[in-house]
């Protein structure tokens, strides 16, 4: 697969429509602007196609009859380790090729990456196709403030996506970054998906962004208005912790609206699925929204590219998500070769968790639920008629994580008892990182320092680290990042240096 199919627009494809972004708006002005931003709707509404039905559709392509029902959370069978591998005799190996041939050899990792990332765009994630309209990005707001009791400047952006092609649809990628202000050296930025335009908060709470659990919508403008009222781009009820933590060590810390990309439903004829296809129905290769949130990401590196007076190191652009950004995370991560770190949050099913690990929740629920996350060839591995089943899958999600070697990689998961529920795996997961941990012993890397069975290595201790540039840490929380927070800029630093901290000026505010 040519990279630039891969990956969409690559550096260089985009227009800036404020290349100087000088830091001269009078701050009452941009808080106004940074505001009016807000309101502005990801995409229109999905063009009325009457009754269709977007998976019956697929289904119909693939030729899939019916599919079974997936594992059901609320019967105690579903997470029962005692038969949960039975497909251990076609667990892919990753150091493996197609032909046969053994990879022992650094040089030799290339190809046989090339060969897991086709197997996953096509089957799994979805292409991203070479057609998708140009960006151009453009600065809304520029704020000063404080955080750390440093210094900083947040700028807005809105990508707008083109769509001289098929006007029906429109694009606005909302994003924002903020970075210490006084800084003389670019500096490692953290993006979160979902974090900012005030639905960042909602994240951890079983709670969609329009105030109701499961919806899987971000609502009317009125909505998002209402939530940016409470809480900004910080979230609800104010800046998160994370923050703070990133500008003392360095870093910058921004957030993109994975809704302003591609809905988080199936109307996968808007957004920038829709908008590439011209409004029709997807093909079973194309892509879905995690890819389609990973290409908003790379999108944004390039505007970093671009843009050296953003202050942003564009060679040290992190990713975190949780939870369904936690999939997306893992998955930019993996495809995103520039990406220089990523926090993986109880990312579960779709994410870093081992298909073939049969426990929580199944490869059914994703082909029979949020299929639209995936690629609609993905579907066909739920099915009952003709029969297919994640021993079928090409690949795993330790090839996920090993897609990502030899950058850094932190695999982030609460317990139980506090929330993060059996559903998500957290042990499936340990068991892939297992598995990714011999491309990065490959490349000369540290992976999680166990004996490397996958089937009998014990997890740690909650609260303790292990691992090197792939790294593990289960924490004392719920279904949430934010514990997790201190450890990984303990651990990041080592890995993605940050330049040295400029002194505060004298009468600065904390």
């Amino acid at each position: 697969m040519n990279a630039a199919n891969e990956s969409g627009n690559m550096p260089g494809n985009q227009t800036n429509k404020n290349q100087a972004m000088k830091p001269s708006i009078q701050s009452g002005i941009t808080a106004i602007v940074g505001l009016l931003i807000l309101t502005i709707t990801p995409a229109p509404a999905q063009p009325a196609l009457g009754n269709f039905d977007d998976h019956q559709n697929m289904m119909d392509q693939l030729g899939v009859k019916k599919l079974r029902p997936g594992p059901n959370p609320n019967n105690q069978s579903t997470f029962d380790e005692a038969t949960a591998n039975p497909y251990t005799n076609s667990m892919p190996d990753v150091l493996t090729m197609k032909d046969g041939t053994k990879v022992t050899r650094p040089e030799q990792w290339p190809a046989r990456r090339a060969e897991i990332l086709e197997d996953f765009a096509r089957e799994v994630y979805g292409r991203i196709p070479a057609s998708v309209p140009k960006v151009a990005w453009e600065v809304m707001a520029t704020k000063f403030g404080t955080n750390g009791g440093r210094p900083t400047v947040t700028r807005t952006l809105v990508g707008h996506v083109d769509n001289s092609g098929y006007t029906n649809i429109t694009v606005d990628i909302q994003a924002s970054f903020t970075v210490p202000a006084n800084t003389t050296a670019p500096v490692p930025v953290m993006i979160e998906f979902g974090g900012g335009f005030g639905f960042g908060g909602l994240r951890g709470r079983g709670m969609t962004p329009t105030g109701g659990p499961g919806t899987n919508g971000f609502g009317t403008n009125a909505a998002v208005s209402a939530l940016a009222r409470r809480g900004g781009f910080g979230g609800w009820g104010g800046e998160p912790a994370w923050h703070d933590r990133a500008i003392t060590n360095g870093w910058g810390y921004g957030s993109i609206n994975p809704g302003s990309i591609q809905a988080d439903n199936n109307h996968l004829t808007s957004g920038i699925i829709g908008l590439a296809n011209h409004g029709q129905p997807r093909k079973p290769e194309d892509w879905g929204a995690l890819r389609a949130w990973q290409w908003g990401v790379s999108r944004l590196i390039d505007y970093f590219e671009a843009n050296p007076d953003s202050k942003v190191d564009a060679a040290k652009v992190g990713i975190e998500g949780l939870s369904r950004y936690g999939k997306a995370a893992i998955v930019t991560e993996a495809f995103e070769p520039r990406v220089a770190v990523g926090l993986i949050g109880s990312s579960g099913e779709g994410g870093v968790k081992l298909y073939r690990h049969i426990f929580g929740e199944g490869v059914e629920n994703l082909a029979g639920g949020e299929y639209y996350w995936m690629a609609g060839n993905f579907i066909k591995y739920g099915a009952s008629d003709p029969l297919k089943t994640a021993a079928d899958l090409p690949v795993d999600a330790h090839e996920l994580i090993a897609l990502c070697a030899p950058r850094p990689c932190f695999i982030s998961y609460g317990v139980v008892e506090h929330g993060d529920a059996k559903w998500v795996d957290a042990h499936g997961s340990f068991m892939a990182g297992v598995l990714a941990g011999r491309v990065y012993q490959l490349l000369g890397k540290k992976d999680f320092g166990t004996p490397g069975n996958y089937l009998t290595d014990s997890m740690p201790p909650v609260n303790q680290i292990i691992g090197g540039d792939l790294a593990w840490r289960q924490h004392n929380g719920g279904h949430d990042v934010t514990p997790n927070w201190p450890a990984f800029f303990e651990w990041a630093t080592a890995y993605v240096p940050a330049p040295p901290l400029p002194k505060v000026p004298a009468g600065t505010k904390k």
